[in-house]
């Protein structure tokens, strides 16, 4: 397996991302959209969630398929940024055709970042607009890092934020991910020098720091704690493919990419955590062997997951009024 053209998980064709941030604010909201509507999924393993349509996102029921998927800082204030991409999407004529209606299928999912030193006190709920603004710049390319959904997110050690990363597979499908990297948990070892993702970084894509040569099992003390930043977390995130898959096998792909943040966050799938992965499928390639490359994708999107998480620390950069540091802050090499 080897990257992408552009290690995004743009490289899965008919795939686009759009970001929006405010700065005062330190939050954004990142969409992914596309052409067509797409199947997707979702899986849940964090214990505190927060979530627009994703009971429709079962296999079991009716919607066929979404025509975007919204990560969004902001806590339950930010589902609302799945409003203004709907109103967005129904004014250009998208959306699920009911008779002579169109409803446009926005599931979205949040995370918590409303301690992290932003400037909170609006009047009028910021995120509808950052998520019409956020789909309007949607393309191939988008930044990583600071942007987006990932602008005001907060590891336990350092400042997280928006990453992605993309794998293609022997038989020629794309897998990729997109994460909003802000868990309770640590995505480096406990010297703060090295990333859990290591094993599986491909060309130095975040700084090349190597594997901890201390071994063991401890785990990094939480500056997000000492630092008054609360106890808010969660990691949200995007997998896709340009595989056919259907309902239930886009549910298999989010459930296997779960082990990518297991792989990159020590601790995952916290109390106090929203954890959760969308999966998508845009059904260019149809399967030959579906059993078997339904297991190759899941663990690419794993893979790809993991290395995002990784990236969106590593892309991160510094602000006034950040109340954490970030790693390259930290190494000297900002």
């Amino acid at each position: 397996m080897r990257p992408g053209p552009r290690n995004l998980i743009t490289d899965v064709t008919g795939l686009r991302v759009g970001s929006a941030e405010d700065a005062g604010l330190k939050s954004g909201v990142s969409v992914v959209t596309a052409e067509a509507p797409f199947t997707a999924s979702v899986a849940v393993m964090g214990g505190a969630p927060g979530t627009r349509e994703t009971d429709l996102l079962a296999p079991d029921k009716t919607a066929p398929g979404v025509d975007a998927l919204v990560l969004s800082g902001g806590s339950a204030f930010g589902l609302a940024a799945a409003q203004g991409v709907m109103e967005a999407l129904h004014a250009a004529g998208r959306g699920f055709a009911v008779l002579s209606a169109r409803v446009p299928i926005v599931p979205a999912a949040i995370l918590f970042d409303l301690l992290n030193g932003g400037t909170k006190d609006w009047r009028v709920n910021p995120y509808p607009e950052l998520g019409r603004r956020a789909l309007s710049s949607a393309g191939e390319a988008f930044a990583l890092g600071s942007h987006g959904a990932g602008c005001g997110a907060q590891t336990a050690m350092h400042k997280g934020g928006l990453g992605s990363a993309s794998l293609v597979l022997e038989d020629g499908i794309t897998v990729g991910a997109l994460v909003a990297a802000n868990p309770m948990g640590s995505a480096t070892t406990p010297s703060g020098r090295h990333f859990w993702a290591a094993p599986f970084e491909l060309g130095g894509e975040f700084g090349g720091l190597g594997v901890d040569p201390d071994q063991g099992t401890a785990l990094p003390e939480s500056r997000k704690v000492s630092a008054m930043a609360g106890l808010g977390n969660t990691t949200i995130a995007v997998v896709a493919t340009d595989a056919a898959l259907d309902k239930a096998q886009c549910h298999r792909m989010a459930v296997a990419a779960h082990d990518g943040i297991g792989r990159a966050i020590l601790p995952a799938h916290s109390p106090m955590d929203g954890d959760l992965v969308f999966a998508a499928a845009t059904g260019v390639r149809q399967l030959e062997a579906p059993a078997l490359q339904l297991a190759g994708i899941g663990h690419a999107a794993s893979v790809c997951l993991a290395r995002a998480i990784a990236r969106a620390v590593w892309e991160a950069t510094p602000a006034p009024g950040d109340t954490l540091p970030t790693l390259r802050e930290e190494l000297g090499r900002v």
